[in-house]
């Protein structure tokens, strides 16, 4: 039981995220501005990490639940299942957000239903790249700061934070992806182009995300040079005390 209800919020999330994040570049990517995306973005993935966090770990991203699969913290059976939630709840918003263009007047301000491109403000590789690079920092930014107990307060402001940077670099080059389900939800309603180009939001985004796990523990790895009390001194003279309990 605690499984489903781990799958259902993996689903429920992604739909958040792709609904409000997706919807602010529909809606307002003109009149409100790269700011307006990334900030929707990145406040809809703060909220999620505390909301839905303690339940499933709030990836809502492919890449996220590849990066915590090679970390060994999640099973190919979990990450599997996590990864059919995540992509069938991008789909469901991305068909609200679609239905409300169509039937609901809203006018599309991205042109493409808020798809990820690359050809008129980056080429393929230079969109590899980008994905490659954003994705590694957000998912490396989720690994570490999860992997740490001090972290646990502010886990979702950071994680927030650095999905809306990597939103404010490549929104007017991509659109940003940095989450394949993210990507595949828009481009299966606009199709065309988006569709015959979703394939390197797929690849490079989960490239991005198996780089962080290798790294990740680099730089989670406690660092002996670095101490929260003065080193015993090795050599003649008096040595620091015990530490202790104070006396009442």
């Amino acid at each position: 039981m605690d499984d489903v209800r781990r799958y259902v919020a993996e689903f429920l999330g992604t739909l958040l995220l792709v609904f409000f994040g997706v919807g602010s570049a529909v809606a307002a990517r003109v009149e409100g501005g790269v700011v307006v995306v990334a900030l929707a973005f990145g406040f809809v993935m703060l909220a999620l990490v505390y909301t839905i966090g303690p339940l499933s770990g709030s990836h809502v991203n492919p890449a996220v639940t590849l990066g915590v699969l090679l970390s060994g913290k999640i099973s190919l059976l979990g990450a599997v299942a996590y990864w059919i939630a995540q992509f069938i709840g991008a789909t469901v918003a991305s068909f609200v957000i679609w239905a409300l263009v169509r039937w609901g007047d809203v006018v599309d301000q991205t042109g493409a239903l808020g798809s990820n491109g690359y050809g008129k403000h980056i080429n393929a590789g230079g969109a590899a790249v980008l994905e490659t690079v954003l994705t590694f920092l957000f998912v490396l930014v989720v690994l570490v700061v999860t992997s740490r107990a001090e972290n646990a307060g502010i886990a979702g402001l950071a994680i927030g934070l650095a999905l809306a940077a990597a939103h404010l670099v490549g929104v007017t080059l991509d659109g940003t992806s940095v989450n394949p389900a993210r990507s595949f939800g828009p481009a299966l309603f606009e199709g065309g182009e988006a569709l015959r180009q979703l394939w390197l939001f797929v690849v490079f985004p989960l490239l991005g995300g198996a780089l962080a796990a290798l790294v990740a523990p680099l730089v989670t790895k406690r660092n002996p040079r670095y101490r929260g009390e003065p080193e015993e001194p090795t050599g003649p003279g008096p040595r620091r005390p015990e530490a202790g309990p104070r006396a009442a």
